[in-house]
């Protein structure tokens, strides 16, 4: 694997005010020379022969703008990165490739998977990214634009396929209910496919998610009626415990003793009234407990 190499370009506004005036002496000469009468022609050519290479300099001149890498390289080889800011000069036989340190971002399309219970859904995420390693940007992978968005969709495929759509369980990860837990995993995975391009990934998470059209009446019905369980299950729990809390306290106190079958009685009562959608209506016993 290629690894970065920083190296230092001499400042352009340097070479060029070497450059410049050399160049002008060599036009000057050339022009007076071709006005005598001197068979001085080797004077001209060694003037243009200077004068190619004072051209050749200039073209060593390159801009280096802030959040860029400059990646130079010398005949297929690899050179090095100038990352210092401004007009700089180098070997003019170094061919140059810019790399935008910049951060950037960019939002998937909105792709139809199957989830881990084998629901079809539709899923896009936002990811934002920037190029550490302008050494592997450049030589590891053919395109590094192309292979972020590529090796994104397809770590989004993977999350997708191992999370439900929406679980009722706070224990249960899922993809509607755990977004922060689901949103550090996809960074993760995403991440790990992007680190021999030498990118690193800021922030990654879900933009859309939602099931896809042909089950989404059905899976509003399943959720509906999932959630209903769910809502009477913690009902009954809450119940079960507010009836065994005040038996234990008349036992307690000593308030009202019960046989087993009033006892059970009054379990059946307090289980309705506590899970009843509709309030209890009140009946006064005017007479004896047992009549």
């Amino acid at each position: 694997m290629i690894r970065e190499k920083q190296m230092t370009a001499a400042s352009g506004w340097l070479a060029l005010g070497i450059l410049i005036p050399l160049l002008i002496v060599i036009v000057a000469s050339i022009v007076l020379e071709a006005r005598t009468d001197d068979p001085v022609v080797w004077h001209i050519v060694a003037l243009a022969l200077l004068a190619a290479v004072d051209g050749l300099s200039i073209g060593g001149l390159f801009v280096v703008n802030p959040n860029e890498g400059q990646v130079l390289q010398l005949f297929g080889s690899y050179v090095g990165t100038v990352k210092e800011p401004g007009l700089r000069w180098a070997n003019p036989f170094y061919t140059k490739k810019r790399i935008s340190q910049r951060i950037r971002n960019f939002e998937g399309q909105h792709l139809k998977v199957n989830d881990i219970e084998g629901n079809p859904i539709e899923i896009a995420a936002v990811v934002v990214w920037k190029v550490v390693e302008t050494a592997e940007a450049c030589f590891e992978v053919d395109n590094y634009e192309n292979f972020v968005h590529v090796q994104s969709e397809a770590a989004l495929r993977n999350l997708a396929s191992i999370y439900p759509y929406d679980a009722h369980d706070d224990k249960i990860t899922s993809l509607r209910g755990q977004t922060l837990a689901v949103a550090e995993h996809l960074k993760t995975e995403i991440q790990a496919r992007l680190e021999k391009a030498g990118v690193q990934v800021i922030e990654a998470r879900i933009s859309h998610l939602a099931y896809a059209p042909e089950i989404a009446a059905a899976m509003l019905q399943r959720q509906q009626a999932g959630a209903i369980i769910a809502a009477r299950t913690r009902i009954v729990e809450g119940a079960v415990g507010m009836v065994e809390m005040a038996l234990e306290r008349l036992s307690e106190k000593q308030i009202l003793r019960l046989d087993e079958e009033r006892r059970a009685t009054m379990v059946s009562n307090l289980l309705i009234v506590l899970c009843g959608e509709r309030g209890a209506q009140p009946v006064i016993n005017t007479g004896s407990l047992y009549q």
